[in-house]
């Protein structure tokens, strides 16, 4: 049996919270269907550049896939490596999350075509998210939220 092959990459991206904290931005891909057999939904985030940092990053994937037009760093939520088959591939993926604050609801463009942005509680957002992975980082983002507005 061949030896499968391996993609190593680095990524970074958010938990967004709108002002009042009371809601989560997770984006919903309507043509990809996750193992619950409902569209797939997911944190904003994508690939580390060369040359650039975590939190540049995180920021840039964010704004990009959002359409948000500005978000604020509240917290480092940390970084965890996630690996998962794709296609003919083991994927290792260091990932790296900051907890983000949208300024506001004025002046927001559109997200990218492939995604649909919806604010969900905190808990629906646990509920909602397809892969574990993710909902651990609303876990640590809801904590450190907790910590910040205490």
């Amino acid at each position: 049996m061949p030896e499968q092959l391996v993609r190593r990459y680095s990524a970074a991206g958010g938990v967004v919270v709108e002002p009042a904290g009371d809601h989560v931005l997770v984006l919903v891909v309507a043509d990809h269907i996750g193992p619950a057999s409902l569209p797939e939904a997911r944190l904003p985030k994508g690939h580390i550049e060369p040359g650039e940092g975590r939190a540049q990053a995180a920021v840039r994937e964010v704004l990009e896939e959002t359409g948000l037009t500005a978000v604020e760093i509240l917290a480092d939520l940390g970084h965890q490596a996630v690996e998962f088959d794709y296609e003919d591939r083991r994927v290792i993926r260091d990932e790296s999350y900051f907890l983000m604050l949208v300024p506001s609801r004025e002046g927001w463009g559109e997200p990218e075509l492939k995604f649909q942005r919806s604010w969900l509680t905190w808990d629906d957002a646990l509920a909602r998210l397809t892969y574990e992975s993710e909902r651990e980082w609303v876990r640590r983002g809801r904590s450190a939220w907790a910590g910040i507005r205490l």
